[in-house]
């Protein structure tokens, strides 16, 4: 019975803007340990945990009892038969599951996560003959890192409840969290384990995939009225020493009333984004501590700064979010050290890991983006937010050209040399245990093009950077070209030997073309680099990651993490690439408004019919190289988003509104 686009494929995400989420499948069967009603970030956005995993329910009537959800467990077997009965999903304005249950009956089941709360909030409603029928919920229990699996039961334990008013607190392990539910219904204690759920995504990218969850009872009502729970996630030190009592209103009325509250705001924060890609686009924007940064996917990526910034002109800057886009830049700016900015913070609250050579310089890139636009939106820079961020910016430029860590250091040439053994640096960087699958030490073709966009930067800065710019211009110019393949070489002096090249075919090098303000060739290899690129390396999904003739090439992301992590770079097509390799194709084709039409039909339409087919909130992470480019990696990836936005909104002409697009 299910209708088109309800399965266990096609996932759904709804972000809290603190680094939590609700998570799940159209089908409503979660086939992954991060698919979860109540994610919470105990230190936004890092340190989350599962707190809901989910629910099962099911109808009651004239002795029959019919299910409206299915659970997979470890044997194979998909129970009970509940997503039989879903005729419709929608994900607008938020997941809504339409059940037929007979000629007479529909019923829907609505969530939406709450705006920087850790609250979810679910409702029932019937349309058609409800007399006699009634709902019942039995929600699954978590206490657990979002990375995690429980082998064992769940320690749950029963807090203050009122069964007759539906409201309960359950204390979670050692009491260091709760979750606090609220409904109009009635709520009846029934601990009851469920062992051996399966995750199907997980068994199929080759990690633990079982584990066992606490339900620890049922909530239940008449759905002549429509049925309401609302559950919140709450940390405490000391159960013992917390006020044991529901934040929620204890009456039927008040759970009302609060849920009509809650889906109001929600509606009205959503109507302030103009269509849905603006709405996809805000679900990456979090807070951290007082300031804002940019997650780099879900569900189970942080902010990684390299991500952050290659993300920040789509997501920011080409919406006309300038205010957002500053105060990313700000909250940075304050973590350079010994001239690098962190690749990445962890969720265990470690201190950050100082392993990227390009997010620095991608740093300078993106905060000079957010000062032209806020000169050209006539708005006042502040010497507040000014000062520390060009300080940084100046901490940057002045570390990689006296030489910081890892190797990063500028050489005589004028340009940028980088990398160790067992250190992976560049956006390329997978590695099979203690080996970097693509180590590229040396001159990388990619750190060259930021290092002088970056210098151009920096020369209004400080004019005497002037010389190392134009030294950096014509060596780059003049050691990256290949003849042989009409390409650019991906690294030169490979592993710091002088004259040693890697002619690898990558899309590393359009950086020179396209994706950055300025372009390094002259405009008649600029051409050949493009061409050679969209040859080899384009498909209707992005750029390949390496060339299919090359003997390291790799056309499935597939299996589990070791032979996934030896095709990220060898091969998989990576959506992001979108938007260096369309400004490059436009570039060096004059710019014009025909040029910018084909482009826009040729590259940026096929991408848009990809939206929907595994992710409702485009677009994925990686896709196998080789047709039919099935999706692999990150359901829901920032990089990807944000280069399709910035074509779609910045390097090509505004399109129009289309209907039904939102």
């Amino acid at each position: 019975m299910n209708g088109p686009g309800v399965d266990d494929r096609t996932e759904w995400l709804k972000p809290d803007g603190l680094g939590g989420y609700a998570s799940g499948t159209t089908c409503g069967v979660r086939t992954r340990r991060y698919h979860a009603l109540l994610v919470v970030a105990k230190n936004p956005p890092s340190d989350r945990v599962a707190l809901v995993a989910g629910f099962d329910a099911w109808l009651e009537r004239e002795d029959a009892r019919l299910a409206l959800t299915s659970q997979r467990y470890a044997s194979g077997v998909v129970h009970p038969d509940g997503s039989d009965r879903i005729e419709s999903f929608t994900n607008e304005p938020w997941p809504t599951w339409t059940y037929r249950i007979d000629d007479d009956l529909l019923v829907r089941c609505e969530l939406f996560r709450v705006h920087e709360q850790s609250t979810v909030a679910l409702r029932w409603s019937a349309e058609g003959e409800a007399d006699g029928v009634r709902l019942e919920v039995r929600p699954f229990l978590s206490h657990r890192p979002i990375h995690d699996l429980h082998a064992d039961v769940p320690d749950v334990t029963l807090g203050d409840h009122d069964p007759d008013r539906g409201t309960v607190v359950w204390w979670l392990g050692s009491g260091s969290a709760a979750i606090q539910a609220a409904s109009n219904g009635r709520y009846r204690h029934d601990a009851t384990p469920y062992f051996d759920v399966a995750y199907r995504v997980e068994r199929d990218r080759g990690f633990d995939h079982v584990e066992t969850l606490a339900s620890p009872g049922v909530f239940s009502w008449s759905l002549d009225e429509e049925a309401l729970l609302i559950l919140e996630g709450t940390f405490s030190g000391d159960a013992e020493s917390s006020d044991d009592e529901p934040s929620r209103n204890t009456t039927a009325s008040g759970a009302s009333t609060t849920y009509a509250k809650l889906a109001a705001a929600e509606r009205r924060r959503r109507g302030k984004s103009a269509d849905r890609l603006e709405r996809a686009a805000s679900a990456y924007m979090v807070r951290r501590g007082s300031g804002r940064t940019i997650m780099a996917g879900y569900p189970w990526f942080l902010d990684w700064s390299r991500d952050t910034f290659l993300s920040l002109r789509g997501l920011c800057l080409a919406l006309g979010k300038v205010d957002e886009a500053r105060d990313v830049v700000a909250t940075w700016a304050s973590t350079v050290s010994e001239g690098m900015i962190p690749n990445r913070f962890r969720d265990d609250d470690e201190e950050p890991q100082f392993n990227s050579v390009d997010a620095s310089l991608w740093f300078v890139i993106a905060a000079d983006a957010v000062f032209d636009a806020m000169r050209t939106g006539r708005r006042r820079i502040l010497r507040s937010f000014r000062d520390p961020v060009e300080n940084a910016m100046r901490e940057i430029l002045d570390g990689y050209a006296e030489g910081t860590r890892h190797g990063i250091r500028l050489e005589k040439d004028g340009l940028l040399a980088c990398g160790e053994p067992g250190v992976q640096l560049t956006w390329m960087d997978a590695r099979v245990g203690k080996r970097v699958v693509t180590p590229r030490i040396g001159k990388p073709v990619e750190v060259q093009a930021l290092w002088l966009n970056a210098l151009t930067v920096g020369t209004r800065l400080d004019p005497r950077r002037e010389s190392v710019l134009e030294l950096g211009r014509r060596s780059f110019s003049g050691r990256f070209w290949n003849d042989v393949t009409g390409a650019l070489h991906d690294v030169v002096d490979v592993d710091h030997r002088p004259g040693s090249v890697d002619p690898s075919i990558r899309p590393n090098q359009i950086l020179a073309v396209g994706g950055l303000p300025h372009m390094m060739l002259s405009q008649g290899v600029a051409r050949q680099v493009v061409d050679t690129v969209e040859r080899q390396l384009w498909t209707p999904l992005g750029l390949r990651a390496l060339a299919p003739d090359d003997p390291a090439y790799q056309g499935r992301y597939a299996g589990g993490p070791d032979a996934r992590d030896e095709a990220y770079h060898q091969g998989s097509v990576w959506p992001g690439w979108i938007g260096p390799f369309v400004e490059a194709w436009i570039r060096v084709r004059g710019g014009g408004a025909s040029v910018k039409a084909e482009a826009r039909e040729k590259f940026v339409e096929p991408l848009r019919r990809e939206f929907d087919r595994h992710g409702l909130g485009p677009l994925v992470e990686v896709t196998d190289g080789s047709a039919p480019h099935e999706p692999g990696g990150a359901p829901f990836q920032a990089w990807s988003l944000a280069e399709f936005l910035r074509v779609d909104r910045e390097i090509l002409a505004p399109r129009p509104s289309q209907p039904g697009a939102n």
